[in-house]
């Protein structure tokens, strides 16, 4: 590649580059003397797993690796202790030494994922920003001013609404800077998040007889919802030591138009090929399910290879598309006419009715395969059918409000009782004994022409009468 070829390749998919000519200018010299450029990235092992989301950071840093640079991998091992306080709106509390040191070892193994370990460098910077000690940090403080810490976003706001800040996270960022500084990095690494801490690092070395380094953020991916980062705070994550049926599963729940920012950010292929796959699409040439297939199983590939990503297709496809129901899938009833947010509601894949309605709205519930996208409608069906709100699955198995349920709950004193359900609604006392109840769901049943059904151990059937 020609220099300028490299600087497109780099900065392809970056939100930010603080400055482009900067790195052209180090890509020159590092042609030029034949010393490899030293990237820079830090993680804080704050979680025991990385997900997708970390993982378009990691692909930017495979970019920089596959034309030969140094990529070194920084484990915050002391600004963990710490705390970012990106993003927050209060202090974040710290992680204690035996969390670090855990999450850590686990980073390690994941990255490598993505990296090539024998062009990684692994640091933790622990290694010289604990060494620092009193007498350094002061030095170091000395650098840099309040003004210019309050200049960020999350301080201004806690400071004019008068919410505390605590002095300890002003030393985040100059952390995060010095280490810049003992790794002599010519560029940094970041989500658009980390912008602030990024630029921190390039404002202070100077100041240590260094050349600033260049600054370079990748774009924050947004969950499986489609609307927040992806986070496993928010449980809309896909993580990468899941299983690759589950990865799969997770990845088909997406929305069509998420799907091609997952194309953009998490796979190889160039900006010209993922526009020519949507055109694809758009035309009728290329349908969205298989295009979302696609890149489901070229994602489940990078981290189990590609035998795990087929058989994980595979078991989609038999599972959902076919219509086959694997004996492991739990069954659920629904009374004839439901409401699509009452249903998930008492399946348990809803929180609220809000949650559920924008589920259905975002296309995340599938109806044997299809999905479900009109809010506020009743599921018109009559016979079994498979619901699927991401890796989530249930046969539903359809009753006539006239039918009588028979199901149990817990008792007070530890057993379970059995209660008799028609048309949603409890109908009779509960009863001690199996006995009991199905004799007088048999008498109800009869009264109304409906038939008794048993819910039992994750499965519907209709009781003989």
């Amino acid at each position: 590649m020609t220099v300028d070829e490299q600087l497109a390749y780099l900065t392809s998919g970056c939100v930010d580059v603080v400055r482009a000519g900067e790195l052209k200018a180090k890509l020159e010299r590092a042609f030029t003397i034949g010393r490899p450029l030293v990237v820079k990235v830090g993680f804080d092992p704050t979680a025991p797993d990385l997900h997708l989301g970390h993982t378009v950071l990691i692909r930017k840093m495979k970019h920089f690796q596959d034309l030969g640079h140094t990529v070194v991998y920084v484990v915050g091992s002391f600004t963990a202790l710490i705390g970012d306080p990106t993003g927050r709106s209060k202090t974040r509390p710290p992680l204690t030494l035996e969390e670090i040191a855990a999450n850590a070892e686990t980073y390690k193994t994941q990255i490598f994922k993505i990296l090539d370990p024998a062009k990684t460098q692994v640091r933790f910077n622990s290694d010289w920003l604990e060494p620092l000690g009193s007498f350094g940090w002061i030095k170091l403080a000395a650098k840099y001013n309040v003004a210019q810490m309050l200049e960020r976003r999350e301080f201004k706001k806690r400071y004019e609404s008068g919410q505390p800040i605590a002095v300890h996270e002003f030393l985040y960022p100059l952390g995060q800077a010095y280490d810049s500084v003992v790794l002599q990095a010519d560029v940094e690494l970041g989500g658009t998040d980390q912008l602030f801490n990024l630029n921190v690092g390039r404002d202070i070395m100077p100041a240590f007889d260094l050349e600033p380094q260049v600054v370079m953020t990748t774009p924050l991916l947004e969950g499986l919802d489609g609307v927040e980062k992806m986070s496993k705070s928010t449980g809309n994550y896909v993580g990468i030591t899941e299983s690759p049926a589950e990865m799969f599963g997770k990845l088909m729940s997406i929305s069509d138009e998420l799907m091609w920012k997952y194309y953009a950010l998490l796979t190889d292929l160039t900006a010209a090929e993922v526009a020519a796959r949507q055109a694809a699409v758009s035309t009728g040439q290329l349908h969205p399910k298989q295009a979302k297939a696609d890149l489901a199983r070229t994602i489940v590939s990078d981290f189990h290879g590609a035998a795990a990503a087929q058989s994980a297709a595979d078991e989609f496809e038999k599972r959902f598309s076919r219509r086959e129901v694997l004996e492991d899938v739990a069954e659920r009833p629904m009374v004839a006419g439901t409401l699509i947010e009452h249903l998930l509601l008492e399946t348990g894949l809803a929180q609220s009715g809000s949650d559920a309605t924008r589920k259905v709205r975002q296309g995340a519930v599938r109806i044997d395969g299809e999905k479900f996208t009109q809010p506020r409608t009743p599921v018109d069906r009559r016979e079994p059918f498979v619901l699927q709100v991401g890796r989530h699955v249930y046969r539903i198995v359809v009753v006539s409000p006239v039918d009588v349920m028979v199901t149990t709950m817990p008792g007070r004193n530890g057993g379970d009782m059995w209660i008799l359900m028609q048309n949603k609604g409890q109908v009779d006392v509960a009863h001690a004994s199996r006995e009991s109840a199905m004799s007088r769901a048999r008498e109800v049943a009869a009264a109304s022409r409906g038939r008794v059904i048993v819910l039992d151990d994750g499965r519907v059937r209709e009781a003989d009468v």
